[in-house]
């Protein structure tokens, strides 16, 4: 025990001693800047200290994360960033630039050449690309992705990194392994969505099972220690920025966390305080994890300016869904992203929007809020105007994000009247508000969401009524027509997938063809 202690020990200095290695190792300051997209799974918007709504709340107050705090302090908040409402397709949005819709990995990949799900509530679910990513076209359900986000920044000069959760290539295909889509180095990325065990006391994998899918790779440095899985990331990512990045070239790093994924897992570095505090023991080890990846956000800033780097990276703070919340968590079931509604997997507030934070030195003003709405695929076009790349658009990959670099340089946005787009022909199993088979559409105001199962509407002014409590659907016929109209132009232009009714196979109508729910 006592030599446990002692691994331990030095395992934990390791974040404070990166920063004081010879300076002569450390990156070069390149021209174009180096990027950090850190990014978290499952965290909702109010997993935080740091209120993205215009007041704070109890659950800000249930949290401690000084980091976005101060990364806040430096750069800019986005009040209404979103994701999709479940991992796998934001991930692809992200690499791809695409929506949902358009790339059909509208579920989490798993298993090569298989379906989660078949038949639910009376509708058989369409073959969407459940094997992911493709890097070439032979390759059945899954969407070619010519140039993936990070392809295109190591072709124009960056060393790029991935560390953490990958989740958009199924097990067996090539982009199980993040290098095939462009890293240079994958640090325990694989296929897997979630990790067997957040401790290196237990190898990061289930116990008595060193076969299990959700075994974490990559990491066995650290096997037997007694570390948190989000520390030995962050170690690790550090050591290779540090010891691996060429002289004079750039570095994009995707910091890709597991936390705050299930299974929920006490941090033994912040959970008795949390105790202390009253919070129930589910609910504290969960506050834990978010303290947790909070510190790695720390060490990374500290990193970055110990090394003279923090006046030419930019650090773009994000999250893939909303919070887990319809299970597995201490007290009521969709109560945990309040004043949103419902919580990860479900089209409702609570499960699309995102805690979003970007430092760009010399650009983003400190201190300031951006409420001008963006979703995930616009970080592809954004990450590379910001890298000072050109590229050009592949009709095997048609762009649907906008960039949002005039948001961030404070200028009057060029997206202002853009209509936003979500789409599930899916079930993600546990139930609440919002959750499984839907398509929506957010404009301005304004957010429509049309269910599959039961071919009903659902309009929402989020401005006024931020927790989605009175549904105007039956009260405002003509804008909830003009809205089903114009998502389902949208649905056919990309060719999205619809449900099919088990009873006889025939497709779930589009949402403007619901003319009598609509008129009633």
């Amino acid at each position: 025990m006592k030599q446990l202690r002692e691994v331990t020990k030095k395992a934990l200095l390791v974040p404070l001693l990166l920063p004081t290695l010879a300076l002569a190792n450390k990156p070069a300051t390149p021209e174009r800047p180096n990027i950090v997209l850190f990014m978290v799974d499952d965290m909702g918007w109010q997993d935080t200290s740091l209120p993205f709504w215009d007041k704070k709340t109890y659950l800000n107050e249930q949290f401690h994360t000084p980091n976005m705090e101060k990364l806040a302090e430096q750069g800019v908040m986005f009040t209404q960033a979103y994701a999709c409402a479940i991992c796998s397709p934001t991930r692809v949005s992200l690499m791809t630039g695409m929506n949902a819709a358009r790339h059909r990995v509208t579920n989490w990949t798993l298993y090569k050449d298989k379906m989660n799900t078949n038949t639910v509530k009376g509708l058989k679910i369409p073959k969407w690309n459940y094997n992911g990513i493709a890097i070439s076209e032979d390759l059945n359900n899954a969407v070619y992705t010519p140039q993936p986000l990070p392809k295109l920044l190591k072709d124009n000069g960056y060393y790029t990194i991935h560390c953490g959760k990958a989740h958009f290539g199924a097990v067996g295909t090539p982009t199980e392994n993040p290098q095939n889509v462009g890293f240079d180095v994958n640090i325990a990325g694989f296929a897997g969505g979630g990790p067997a065990s957040y401790l290196g006391k237990e190898n990061f994998a289930k116990v008595n099972n060193p076969n299990s899918i959700w075994n974490i790779p990559g990491l066995e440095e650290f096997n037997g220690q007694d570390i948190f899985l989000t520390e030995a990331l962050t170690q690790k990512a550090l050591k290779v920025v540090h010891d691996s990045v060429p002289k004079n070239k750039p570095f994009f790093l995707y910091m890709s966390h597991y936390a705050v994924h299930a299974p929920i897992t006490g941090d033994d570095r912040y959970e008795e305080k949390y105790i202390q505090r009253g919070l129930s023991p589910i609910e504290a080890k969960y506050a834990s994890m978010v303290e947790g990846m909070d510190k790695s956000l720390g060490d990374i800033m500290k990193y970055l300016k110990r090394h003279k780097l923090d006046k030419n990276t930019i650090v773009i703070f994000m999250s893939d869904n909303g919070g887990l919340s319809a299970h597995a968590r201490g007290g009521l079931a969709n109560t945990h992203n309040l004043p949103l509604s419902s919580g990860k997997g479900s089209i409702h507030e609570g499960g699309i929007r995102e805690p979003m934070i970007v430092k760009w030195p010399g650009v983003t003003t400190p201190n300031t809020k951006c409420n001008q709405s963006v979703i995930i695929e616009d970080f592809y076009p954004t990450i590379l105007e910001m890298a000072n790349i050109s590229y050009k658009e592949n009709k095997k990959q048609p762009i649907d994000g906008l960039s949002f670099v005039s948001e961030l340089e404070g200028k009057k946005s060029k997206n202002k009247d853009r209509a936003f787009y979500w789409h599930f022909p899916n079930s993600w199993g546990p139930q609440g508000p919002g959750i499984s088979f839907y398509s929506a559409i957010r404009e301005g105001d304004w957010k429509l969401i049309y269910y599959h199962t039961d071919q009903r509407f659902e309009l929402f002014n989020i401005t006024n009524d931020i927790g989605e409590h009175y549904n105007l659907a039956s009260q405002q016929p003509k804008r909830t027509k003009k809205m089903a109209t114009k998502l389902t132009k949208y649905l056919k232009e990309v060719d999205a997938q619809m449900p099919t009714f088990a009873k006889d196979g025939s497709p779930v109508p589009y949402p403007s063809e619901i003319e009598t729910i609509i008129e009633r």
